[in-house]
């Protein structure tokens, strides 16, 4: 029994615990990020998925994965697509694996500014994470409050090293249309491997049987990471990078949100992180492959977090007079062979060159197609003399003759060890 003296003291500290809870809370709620109490639930019960893209009810918000960041402010920071308008508020659920407690944050959500345009664009949902917790598993939804049945758990990648360390990763953001150039995708990798990649990261959409065989000996080589990419089975989608061009729900296949991806899943598996097409290859000029480039880049400039090369197009319908690269054996694979085209277009005047990049990732914030949104480092450009992009795709001046195209035979400093490997791989492919 409690005797009555105790009875007041018990009482004051009772109030004493309610002020300080509705104080600490209210203050809370007041920040940026705000914290909801800690409470037991089924969350942990949730379903697990490993889907890439992961719809959430409200079909307004598609999740792609939550990525652990503490590199300023400890946070887990989830890589989305949302409807710009009609998505204003989300929370995020973390699930601790042993306890089974849950805590719940309001996001914030930051549409990437790159959107063009388009009604959905990619989004980074920020979620913080309370001192010494460290959740394995997240949801997002779209009230604070627990919903009825299973949720969709997320793991959150990144708290730990995943995969082996290369210094170069290349991320492909997206094949689509049932792609099938064979021959170019073919030498691009070879390519790719000659200049120092260690692996290939893939964003597939569709592609084509032949194809498919392709990627199959690459992810079996160990070179390919494809990462399956089923964006058009939830939103309308465009092939074109401008709203005006295409008015879909979301541009080019959702490539800046499959590049946001492809940095934080290579943040901690890479070194540096290219960011370019398959059609394009980073060519360095004045050294044999990417590791030497970079090493005196890095160097001159140890702050910087992304290095800009400046794109040429060489057009794929020009080709090389007295072509020593007219490979019998090759004639027979879809695509183009880029070693028969080394003229480029000139510069147009007073249009820039678009750009792509090799990056820090483990300085870069948010990713777009040819600039980083933000950083922790600067932007070093490339002089072309050191380095540039080959791009051999359709022409963006096709009324040029053939005299006002530059001859550039960069490419052919590799042509050795690219004709042989490229007819070995397409000899074990049996193509």
């Amino acid at each position: 029994m409690m005797s009555s003296s105790t009875k007041p003291n018990l009482i004051a500290i009772l109030y004493i615990a309610t002020f300080m809870s509705i104080a600490t809370y209210s203050y809370l709620q007041n920040r940026k990020f705000s914290f909801m109490p800690v409470v037991k639930n089924s969350l942990c019960q949730g379903i697990v998925v490993n889907d890439t893209i992961t719809p959430l009810r409200d079909n307004r918000t598609f999740i792609i994965a939550p990525y652990l960041d503490n590199r300023k402010n400890r946070m887990t920071r989830v890589i989305a697509i949302v409807h710009h308008k009609e998505v204003k508020e989300l929370y995020c659920l973390f699930c601790h694996p042993s306890s089974g407690e849950t805590h719940i944050s309001k996001a914030e959500i930051q549409v990437l500014s790159d959107r063009f345009e388009f009604p959905y664009g990619a989004t980074h949902l920020l979620c913080p994470l309370t001192e010494n917790w460290d959740p394995h598993y997240m949801t997002i939804q779209r009230s604070p409050k627990n919903n009825t049945g299973p949720l969709p758990l997320f793991e959150i990648r990144n708290r730990e090293p995943e995969g082996s360390l290369v210094d170069f990763t290349v991320c492909i953001s997206t094949m689509f249309g049932e792609y099938n150039n064979v021959l170019q995708f073919v030498q691009s990798m070879e390519m790719y491997k000659i200049l120092g990649v260690g692996r290939v990261v893939i964003y597939k959409n569709s592609c084509s049987k032949l194809m498919e065989k392709v990627l199959d000996f690459y992810i079996t080589e160990g070179i390919a990471e494809i990462i399956p990419w089923p964006i058009d089975s939830y939103l309308d989608t465009s092939s074109h990078w401008h709203h005006a061009a295409d008015p879909k729900d979301i541009g080019y296949y959702g490539q800046i949100t499959a590049l946001n991806d492809c940095v934080y899943r290579n943040m901690y598996r890479s070194k540096y992180v290219l960011m370019n097409d398959i059609d394009e290859i980073i060519l360095p000029i004045q050294y044999p492959d990417w590791k030497s480039m970079m090493q005196n880049l890095k160097n001159k400039h140890p702050d910087a977090a992304v290095f800009f090369f400046e794109s040429h197009l060489f057009p794929k319908h020009v080709f090389t007079p007295n072509d020593p690269f007219n490979i019998s054996s090759w004639r027979k694979i879809p695509g183009t062979n880029i070693l028969q085209h080394v003229f480029r277009e000139p510069d147009r005047n007073p249009v820039e060159n678009p750009r792509k990049m090799i990056i820090d990732p483990k300085k870069v914030i948010q990713q777009s197609v040819h600039k980083a949104l933000q950083a922790y480092g600067g932007n070093i450009y490339v002089p072309m003399n050191v380095g540039f992009l080959f791009h051999c795709r359709v022409s963006h001046q096709p009324q040029l003759p053939r005299e006002s195209l530059i001859r550039d035979i960069s490419l052919w400093r590799y042509n050795v060890s690219l004709v042989g490997n490229v007819s070995k791989v397409l000899h074990q492919i049996a193509l």
